[in-house]
């Protein structure tokens, strides 16, 4: 099988290349024409000796997804079942803000974690998704973008998977998307999200990159967490704060607390405060993101109320935690995270 050169970092590739007796500046004319010039065939790369092209294209190749099946929402939002070259699918979906175009990128297929309330869990996790695999979910969606002269500008790990739970390729990937001779696209401007995998929050901030970590926290105790998240019952509230604090003093970056209100179960005011003692308790200097709740047919969690919403924020502001509500997206399409993957899967989108 040819190897995907999607994702490689420069380093990867420069070692690769070397190791074919070739100069360290090849990697670098391979990323530029890939990047920068949005050329994905050996053969176009002129600059590269015609010997050295036909090695690259005997044993390597730059291949992207299908897209299966595709949604476009009023908003603007675009998502996408995209085909993996043995069949897999995985969603990746397009958020047009009004700062620029963000992606959520999928990291697995299928998911372990077991939330809840996530569509993605409806089918386990069959593989890990490759760097290549997922540079190639940002590179499909800006061939889409070009038409409207636009690409992507933010990158959210957010899909379905625990980025953690594939650790070595997610790094390839956002550091092959952060690199200046690559993608480009600003540290600050990418952001990896964990249900709270704590051996990889350590390790993450020990990378010395600048990339912004979130954590899907959507409960304020163990009690409430365990209803919901599974991933509660192996590291406790206790063991995830130590790590994001460590995280914190290491990195030097503050988190994101992701936090989806479930009608009657995580969105009163005691759970604000109880959330409010919980980050200030550990000393924690972060943002708590408030999720409106996508509902999924197949869960009993209900939205909950534009009221309970504002309050919960409100008081969180009070409290001194610097707290966003998430702009919603792709009401008129399956908005849900693993919703029209489940859909294929079961008959119900063909």
């Amino acid at each position: 099988m040819k190897k995907n050169l999607l994702g490689y970092t420069l380093s990867q590739m420069t070692e690769e290349f070397v190791s074919l007796g070739q100069t360290k500046y090849r990697a670098k004319q391979v990323y530029t024409w890939v990047y920068q010039k949005h050329v994905l065939s050996f053969a176009e790369m002129t600059d590269i000796s015609k010997d050295f092209r036909a090695k690259l294209e005997a044993e390597y190749c730059l291949d992207l997804p299908k897209i299966h099946t595709r949604q476009d929402a009023s908003d603007g939002t675009i998502k996408l079942l995209v085909e993996m070259e043995d069949g897999a699918k995985v969603e990746t979906v397009l958020m047009p803000y009004n700062y620029g175009d963000a992606i959520c990128v999928s990291s697995q297929v299928g998911c372990n974690m077991g939330c809840a309330f996530c569509a993605s869990g409806l089918h386990r996790r069959t593989r890990n998704l490759t760097a290549a695999e997922m540079m190639g979910e940002v590179l499909v969606m800006n061939e889409l973008l070009a038409e409207w002269g636009r690409h992507v500008t933010h990158i959210v790990v957010m899909g379905t998977g625990e980025p953690f739970d594939n650790y070595d390729n997610v790094m390839s990937f956002i550091k092959a998307a952060n690199d200046q001779f690559g993608l480009a696209i600003g540290a600050r401007h990418i952001t990896v999200s964990t249900c709270g995998l704590v051996d990889g929050i350590r390790k993450y901030g020990h990378e010395g990159i600048q990339i912004n970590l979130a954590i899907s926290l959507h409960a304020p105790s163990d009690q409430i967490r365990n209803q919901i998240m599974p991933i509660s019952k192996a590291y406790p509230m206790d063991q995830l704060m130590e790590a994001v604090k460590d995280y914190e003093d290491n990195a030097g970056r503050r988190v994101t607390f992701e936090y989806i209100l479930l009608a009657g179960l995580n969105d009163s005011l005691a759970c604000a405060d109880e959330l409010a003692d919980l980050i200030h308790h550990y000393g924690i200097f972060a943002y708590v993101n408030l999720i409106p709740y996508n509902e999924v047919v197949e869960k009993p969690f209900k939205r909950s109320s534009n009221n309970a919403i504002k309050a919960f924020a409100d008081r969180l502001m009070k409290r001194g935690i610097n707290t966003t509500v998430r702009k919603e997206f792709g009401g008129d399409i399956d908005a849900a995270c693993g919703q029209l993957r489940s859909k294929v899967i079961t008959g119900e989108g063909q």
